[in-house]
């Protein structure tokens, strides 16, 4: 299945299903003597995983990461980095009855028609249960670009459903299962899931990223502008259904007086462009919005179809996520910090000697 592997120079290839023995990633690229260990990876790993709160999936993953090569004593050595997550609580049970049917807004239907063939454990290949990987060779970029560059990259909830979240402090966002920036809304957003729970529905929302110190001139012209990769590999999250930059949509509304960020001998005044002008950053922080759709796995029976084209009426029984956004902060961080560690090293290739 080709599709599976993101960036350049530095390179991620992903690889597993929902519920095969494991899933993991092939990270290639990472320069050496970046000191490397698995309680580096395992620390982005916690924040995603699965069963940590009663408002997620209750599969209970340890999402144990094994470092299998590409590090030598702490230290990474230059060759390709093999991360291996084994899955231990696969229920491939749950799915015997959807095997034959396709469920609303899932994969099921498109796979099917593409490769003729579908793994209906978990949704396999389609399944969210792959963005681990994803996080985990993350974590590997975030350490570099922290080291490297000062790059602190970390994102919030800003939307749950109906509910804005106003932002009040970075501080809150590791004190609550939204990860959202505001003690005082958490209440009301766990009251709201508890109903939706118990309604056997789901619910999207919204995810900002923010990378803070970012160098500028990071990033190509025309086709691998930086703004056009980070869209990409967000768009290549599972349940994004949209991506916006700076100020994104609301630039329809501004000005260009007011859109145009004014630059004085201090730095700019304002940040609309999201920290990049013309496909590369500017120098300030580089600002990303995701908005994700609801899980398309529900208890609610919807209609459908089956292989033979006849009328099925379905319900998606099993464990699974009542609002994939609770757990995707950590994985749009992890995105974004491999697309910025792709040009950090594609920049110093061609303009490292650029004053």
């Amino acid at each position: 299945m080709s599709g599976s592997t993101l960036g350049k120079l530095f390179s991620v290839t992903n690889f597993g299903e929902s519920h095969g023995p494991a899933i993991g990633a092939v990270v290639d690229g990472c320069p050496p003597g970046l000191a490397l260990c698995e309680a580096d990876i395992q620390l982005e790993l916690d924040r995603r995983r699965p069963g940590t709160s009663r408002h997620v999936t209750q599969r209970q993953e340890a999402d144990q990461v094994e470092i299998l090569s590409g590090v030598y004593q702490g230290l990474t050595t230059g060759s390709p980095i093999g991360l291996l997550i084994r899955n231990t609580d696969a229920r491939s049970k749950d799915y015997s009855a959807i095997a034959d049917t396709f469920r609303p807004g899932h994969a099921d239907y498109s796979y099917w028609r593409k490769f003729g063939e579908r793994d209906p454990r978990g949704g396999g290949r389609s399944s969210a249960r792959l963005t681990a990987p994803s996080v985990a060779a993350g974590a590997i970029a975030k350490k570099w670009l922290a080291q490297t560059h000062g790059i602190v990259i970390r994102g919030y909830m800003s939307q749950l459903g109906p509910i804005v979240i106003p932002f009040e402090s970075w501080d809150e966002v590791a004190n609550n299962p939204f990860y959202a920036p505001n003690a005082a809304i958490v209440p009301e957003l766990e009251a709201f899931m508890d109903q939706l729970r118990r309604d056997g529905d789901s619910i999207g929302a919204r995810i900002e990223v923010v990378a803070e110190n970012p160098p500028a001139g990071w990033g190509e012209p025309l086709y691998d502008r930086l703004d056009a990769d980070i869209a990409h590999v967000m768009m290549g999250l599972n349940a994004v259904k949209g991506v916006s930059i700076g100020a994104g949509f609301d630039c329809i509304t501004q000005h260009g007086s007011q859109h145009g960020d004014e630059i004085t001998p201090s730095g700019f005044s304002s940040n609309n462009a999201g920290g990049v002008l013309g496909g590369i950053s500017s120098g300030q922080a580089i600002t990303v919005s995701v908005a994700v759709k609801p899980t398309s796995s529900i208890r609610v029976e919807r209609h459908s179809i089956n292989r033979a084209g006849e009328p099925v009426t379905l319900q998606t029984l099993g464990r699974h996520d009542p609002c994939v956004g609770i757990r995707a902060t950590p994985i749009v961080e992890a995105l974004l910090a491999i697309v910025l560690m792709d040009h950090a090293l594609r920049h110093r290739a061609q303009c490292g000697g650029v004053l």
